[in-house]
């Protein structure tokens, strides 16, 4: 079968298209031919060796994919043969085949393509648990989303307002924002152009976010930090930025401010009852048409390193997938 397999640490130009033997199925785990495969930042990490589970070349990228189940190993509940699944992978989605827990898949509503299957996991999976299970977001509050037109940003967006948030959303250009508008936004900051810190308390009359969602860290976790609300929780979800920043705790004292941070991929060893809640939720709201993934553009297989530099360029809005014929 093919796949596209990374050899070096050193970044997407390593992933080369390859002829690999098929995966086999232990205890507990399904085979899977893969429809689609969603593109993420930290398939680029893992591209490098900076992953937080790091596996040694060679491997294949790809956290999340779609397709159909071709097999059930012993052990393996509440699927079957030919079901349409979504499942979440340590790594391996840019091929042909992958091996997942069965544990770690849920049934696809039968209306829903295989290019959403595969970009819905991983972000709104990610906003979800922040925004949910993590920072406890309330109807009535208002949240404010960093980088909000990015795959993870968009999807925060969209389940700030589901949720019943007032949704501020920054994004680096009037393009951005517009389209983080389209995506249920109230109101919007060109983080480029304009004060964050300052538009954030005007637009809360002084007040400050009871929640910030923050994949993009440096100056904005900064500005964040200085116009959160008291009792205010700030997400930290990523640092696309490229700075990690430091927290002065004394800030945080002051205004009893939580900083809490979000590892969803460790939800499935670690707490898999949460993501699991979470995906079939998501589902469920697919189904009933209060949430769709963003797909801004699709890639075969072969071009998965093409895709992983668009990405990387930060050219697009919403998700990148790959397509698996």
């Amino acid at each position: 079968m093919r796949a596209v397999v990374c050899h070096s640490l050193t970044g997407p130009d390593a992933l080369r298209l390859d002829e690999i033997a098929e995966p086999r199925p232990g205890p507990g785990q399904v085979r899977i031919r893969v429809r689609a495969c969603g593109v993420n930042f930290a398939d680029s990490l893992i591209t490098r060796g900076e992953y937080q589970k790091q596996p040694q070349p060679p491997f294949s990228p790809g956290f999340e994919v779609a397709g159909e189940v071709l097999e059930l190993a012993a052990g393996v509940q509440g699927l079957s043969v030919g079901e349409r699944v979504v499942a979440i992978i340590p790594c391996g989605g840019y091929a042909e085949q992958v091996v997942a827990d069965g544990n770690r898949c849920v049934a696809m509503p039968d209306a829903m393509p295989w290019q959403h299957g595969a970009a819905l996991p991983v972000v709104f999976g990610t906003s979800h648990v922040a925004l949910w299970h993590r920072a406890r977001l309330c109807a009535g509050e208002t949240l404010v989303v960093h980088g909000a037109a990015g795959g993870v940003g968009l999807t925060a967006v969209a389940l700030g307002r589901l949720l019943g948030a007032t949704v501020i959303a920054t994004a680096s250009s009037a393009q951005k924002l517009e389209v983080a508008r389209q995506h249920g936004a109230d109101h919007l900051i060109d983080s480029a152009q304009q004060d964050v810190r300052g538009r954030i308390l005007e637009l809360t009359g002084g007040r400050g976010a009871d929640v910030v969602y923050d994949p993009v860290g440096g100056d904005l976790f900064t500005a964040s930090l200085r116009s959160i609300a008291f009792e205010g929780r700030i997400l930290v979800i990523g640092f696309a930025g490229g700075s990690v920043p430091q927290i002065p705790a004394n800030h945080l004292l002051v205004k009893n401010v939580d900083v809490i941070g979000l590892n969803w991929p460790a939800y499935a060893e670690l707490k898999p009852r949460v993501m699991n809640e979470s995906l079939q939720r998501l589902m469920n709201w697919y189904a009933e048409g209060a949430i769709m993934p963003h797909v801004a553009a699709t890639y075969p297989l072969a071009e998965a390193a093409a895709a992983l530099q668009q990405l990387l360029q930060r050219r697009s809005t919403g998700k990148l997938v790959l397509t698996v014929d």
